[in-house]
């Protein structure tokens, strides 16, 4: 879907090339099934930019990965879940940013 607005011209700031856009998508995809393969397994997510999260894979969906991190008092940026114990808040993380995934066994 798009739109122009009245009286405004378009100027294209960035546009991906055909050979990156295919890349993502894969990516995208082998993250996706490596992910749903691993549902209810405990994980240690590295991102790109380095930031490191521990916790339960609880799904995937549209390039996004859904992961059960202990609750911990003071981050308000995390939202329960009223599917999911009081125990745990739900993290989205955007496939393709994601660097490591280390399946943890207990």
């Amino acid at each position: 879907m798009s739109f122009q607005l009245a009286g405004y011209q378009q100027k294209v700031l960035y546009q991906a090339d055909s050979g990156s856009i295919q890349t993502l998508k894969s990516i995208r995809s082998h993250l996706h099934n490596v992910c749903r393969q691993h549902v209810n397994q405990f994980v240690r997510i590295e991102t790109l930019d380095r930031q490191v999260f521990m916790g339960r894979i609880v799904g995937c969906d549209k390039g996004l990965l859904y992961l059960a991190v202990p609750y911990q008092r003071g981050h308000r940026a995390f939202f329960g879940s009223p599917f999911f114990s009081n125990d745990e808040l739900i993290l989205t993380l955007v496939l393709y940013e994601l660097l490591v995934i280390t399946l943890l066994y207990t």
